[in-house]
């Protein structure tokens, strides 16, 4: 990973340093941050001649060689450096909190204006809706076009930043036409690696966040830091993790909870992690705990399922949203915890 003496290579620069890894059968993939760029060597760069020659050039800082297979996400890498915004966060200094209806329902638009109101007096920093729904019956419900308009709509008469999934390069098209803030990955696609990279290609260098849940049957740390590294080497390092529940689900639960991965990822990657606790639990009545439970672990905030009125809601609304009087309890109870924490 190089890191340049400015905040950007020139292009002859960038050619010369190109053409030098080249020689070595790697490549350079270029990462846009907030304050500067990093040059990340994809391929072995365990060569110390091209190392040296690297070094040698003038207008390099430092190369820094990482041995983890995920060389951007690890914890060592240089994007660990620098502050993380979004919404007015800076994530890491305060809770992030991300709420809103599991799914839009064009036929009642009002619902969501109203929710997307009630989200922002609650305290919470970016409203999340479905417009498109991940379903495993082909007949039940899958979403509306329309319901993006639905999404922007509620966005201008709110101010708030908006999050929503996308399923496919279509959908991603329609997204980054609309200027959405913060594109989810669900867990069905956690492991669909041409969409990753596509999403993080066609984001690179945006103010677009990528929200990268944790696939249901996806077990182990690095195979979750893996799929981020897909997103992030296509050029997007604004990679939020998603811890959401896993299978074999809990008797009881929608899905095993698992906020306590927090502190692995953490220990290994420098990304933030946002865990989402009501598709761990799937039911109103046990998200807070769940949620408490998140921040408890370490995590920089929380994505729920909230809505004005769940039972008139659509999709996992009914069963699994909480009002946004419980929001707004639930966000003062977070900051509470988050504070306590910092004792350890």
């Amino acid at each position: 990973m190089i890191i340049p003496r400015n905040p950007r290579l020139t292009p002859a620069q960038l050619e010369e340093v190109e053409k030098i890894v080249g020689e070595f059968g790697c490549r350079i993939q270029t990462i846009v941050g907030a304050e500067r760029c990093i040059y990340a060597i994809l391929g072995d760069e365990r060569h110390e001649t091209m190392m040296n020659r690297l070094l040698g050039l003038d207008y390099v800082a430092r190369v820094d060689a990482i041995d983890s297979p995920y060389k951007l996400m690890d914890i060592k890498s240089s994007l660990a450096e620098g502050k993380r915004q979004l919404a007015g966060v800076e994530i890491g200094k305060e809770p992030l909190f991300i709420a809103g209806p599991c799914t839009i329902d064009p036929k009642n638009p009002n619902l969501f204006y109203e929710t997307a109101q009630a989200v922002k007096e609650a305290g919470g920093h970016i409203l999340r809706g479905g417009v498109w729904k991940p379903r495993t019956m082909p007949y039940s419900y899958q979403g509306d076009n329309a319901a993006l308009d639905i999404l922007l709509e509620a966005r201008a008469r709110t101010g708030l930043a908006i999050n929503t999934e996308v399923m496919d390069t279509d959908h991603l098209r329609l997204v980054l036409e609309a200027g959405i803030d913060v594109i989810q990955i669900g867990a069905r696609n956690a492991l669909n690696y041409p969409l990753l990279r596509q999403i993080g290609a066609q984001t690179a260098g945006s103010k677009t966040a990528v929200l990268l849940k944790r696939g249901r049957p996806m077990a182990p740390v690095d195979e979750f830091l893996a799929a981020a590294e897909y997103i992030v080497s296509a050029g997007n390092p604004k990679v939020l993790l998603c811890p959401r529940g896993t299978l074999p689900s809990m008797d009881g639960y929608r899905n095993h909870p698992d906020e306590s991965i927090t502190q692995l990822l953490k220990a290994k990657s420098w990304a933030p992690v946002i865990v989402d606790p009501s598709h761990s639990v799937g039911r109103a009545a046990y998200v807070p705990g769940a949620a408490l439970a998140a921040m408890a672990y370490g995590a920089d905030g929380f994505v729920v399922e909230t809505h004005i009125d769940p039972k008139s809601g659509i999709g996992d609304d009914p069963k699994q949203s909480i009002s946004p009087a419980v929001l707004a309890t639930l966000i003062t109870d977070a900051r509470v915890i988050w504070k306590l924490r910092q004792k350890y």
